[in-house]
Formats: structure tokens, C-alpha cells, sequence
């Protein structure tokens, strides 16, 4: 019986880390039905803010979808980053990390993934705040991904998916360069899916090693 209920407990910790690990999908829009979009280029930048949840630890970002329509003309090597949030300004602010993807040359959802992007939490009157920034290669007038948008009202009275305080925030920022930015304020949000994987407390992983132990231990004094 001893040894079933420590099989159970080992189960009952360990299940919740492996299930995490494609990550939760904590926000989207992606279901919304689009209402415009805006083009991608070296001269045409989007940052698009959001909100991450109350996880004490934060989140590792794993992935980000990205609801595109189908590539203008001949662009190259899309690029979808983090970025932080400047204080004052609220604009895209330092490059945290870029994530990995394909080209999105027709319509549809791409993904694009992370590694070792560590999100901090939203506490109490204190709101984190990211962005995510795409941007191209080449210039619009070459060719340009296309990155539909929802309208911020009609967003408001659709079901979308929203976790643990996660939220999309009503703006979006312009830039031609990556450096100046334009905010857009209650116009369109751009469309998107967010995965993460929250971080567990400590004390997860305290107990955890204890039971290994006491598994060492069990089978050392066998052994004698």
C-alpha cells in the first residue's frame, strides 16, 4: 500500500510538469472574425501589447500563432520577436528575444516558437506588459506579409480566449525603422495566439526531490 501511494503521489507531481510541456494557450484572438490588417516590411514594423497573467513565478513563453493573410508581392524573412514595454511612452521598448518560424506566404495560422523566453506576472495594480513585433526583410514595395487585425469593438463583444488575467491591450504601435514608434489607440487589435507553460513554486520541486530520495533510500536498504 506504501508503495502505491507514493507511485500516486509521484503521479500526481509529476503529471501537471509534463502536461505543460506543449504549453497552455493562455490568449487568443485568432477565432475573431477579422476586420483589416496591415502590411509587413523592413519599412513597416507592428508591435502589438499584451497582457501576461498572475503566475507568482511568471511564465516560459513557448510559442506564439500568428493569423496571417496571404503574402503581397515578393517578401523575405519575416521576423517575430518579444519586446519590452517602455515605461512612459508605453512603446515596444528592448528586444527580449526573437522566436522561430516559416515565411508566411499563404493564408492561415503560423506559428513561431520560443526558447528560453521567461515572462514576468501581472501582480496587484501592477499590470506586465509585452509586445510582440513583426517585421520583414524587405520593403513594402517589394512585397509585404499581410497580419490581419480584429476591431477592438468588436473583439469586446466576442468570445475569445482569455486565462489567469491574460488580456490583449486596445493599442498597437507603428513603426517604419523599429526605433520611432506611432501608437494607434482603440482601432484594431492584431490576431494572434499566446502558448506558455506557468512556472512552478519551489516547494514543487522541494517535495519532489524528497521522494526521490526516499525512493533511493527504500531501495538501498533492500539491497542490504
Amino acid at each position: 500500500m506504501k508503495k502505491i501511494n507514493l507511485v500516486l503521489l509521484l503521479a500526481g507531481l509529476l503529471c501537471p510538469i509534463f502536461m505543460q510541456a506543449q504549453g497552455t494557450l493562455y490568449l487568443s484572438n485568432s477565432g475573431v472574425t477579422p476586420m483589416g490588417s496591415a502590411e509587413i516590411g523592413s519599412d513597416s514594423w507592428i508591435g502589438q501589447s499584451f497582457y501576461t497573467g498572475t503566475n507568482p513565478d511568471g511564465y516560459t513563453l513557448d510559442s506564439i500563432q500568428l493569423l496571417m493573410n496571404s503574402a503581397i508581392g515578393n517578401p523575405d524573412n519575416v521576423t517575430v520577436s518579444i519586446y519590452s514595454w517602455t515605461s512612459g511612452t508605453g512603446a515596444p521598448g528592448t528586444e527580449i528575444a526573437s522566436l522561430t518560424g516559416f515565411n508566411p506566404s499563404t493564408g492561415g495560422l503560423y506559428t513561431y516558437t520560443a526558447s528560453g523566453i521567461t515572462l514576468l506576472p501581472s501582480t496587484d495594480g501592477a499590470e506586465q506588459s509585452y509586445f510582440v513585433v513583426v517585421t520583414a526583410s524587405t520593403p513594402v514595395a517589394v512585397g509585404a506579409y499581410d497580419w490581419s487585425a480584429a476591431n477592438t469593438e468588436q473583439q469586446q463583444l466576442s468570445e475569445f480566449i482569455q486565462n489567469d488575467g491574460w488580456l490583449f491591450h486596445d493599442e498597437y504601435f507603428s513603426s517604419t525603422d523599429g526605433s520611432t514608434w506611432t501608437k494607434t489607440i482603440r482601432q484594431d487589435i492584431f490576431q494572434m495566439a499566446i502558448y506558455a507553460t506557468p512556472i512552478p513554486e519551489p516547494q514543487i520541486y522541494a517535495v519532489l526531490g524528497l521522494s526521490l530520495a526516499y525512493i533511493g533510500f527504500r531501495r538501498f536498504r533492500r539491497s542490504k
